[in-house]
């Protein structure tokens, strides 16, 4: 038996991810479980504490590790601007299918977005942008500016249909983890 293939969307904060994510659930051929960070933060209690902040995303990295061990196609979406967070997705994943997608926007069209969005916490994009691509490796980098949603769904279901995703491994060497 094979873990689950992961389908990994990394981008900051109103970059469209979740838009990205729901529309290859609809058009990929094998069903595909849709895991968020923004789940995860829903299920904090009103707290200002890091440390739990912290022990909830390494949480959920691990349960990433374990829905893709019981056979379980995942798309997740992600922020991951954390150093960390990044090494413990690589040990986690290193020996599965996971396809890596970076997604970029310029910080005008993100904080746009983001007064859009209202009922959300404004300026998380701008104090994220800085770090999420840094020292990343992808497989595809799409421009959710300059695309639209279909676009970058045609772009990954392109990838997923007629190549091997090689940036988790490429990352993994680099970091001298082994498989």
């Amino acid at each position: 038996m094979s873990p689950g293939k992961i389908i990994y969307l990394n981008g900051v904060s109103s970059s469209g991810k979740s838009s990205i994510a729901i529309e290859l659930q609809k058009r990929l051929p094998e069903n595909f479980f849709h895991l968020q960070l923004d789940d995860f933060i829903h299920m904090l209690p009103r707290t200002d504490d890091i440390d739990m902040f912290y022990r909830m995303v390494s949480g959920m990295n691990r349960s990433i590790a374990a829905m893709s061990e019981e056979q379980n196609n995942l798309i997740v979406d992600n922020v991951l601007v954390d150093k960390a967070w990044m090494d413990q997705t690589l040990e986690l994943l290193g020996d599965r299918y996971v396809l890596f997608v970076g997604l970029s926007c310029p910080l005008e069209e993100l904080e746009r977005r983001e007064q859009k969005r209202g009922k959300r916490r404004q300026g998380f994009a701008r104090a994220q942008i800085k770090n999420i691509h840094l020292g990343k490796i992808y497989d595809i980098e799409l421009d959710t500016h300059a695309l639209s949603v279909e676009q970058c769904v045609e772009k990954v279901l392109d990838f997923y249909k007629t190549q091997k995703p090689s940036a988790f491994d490429k990352m993994r060497a680099e970091a001298g983890l082994s498989t």
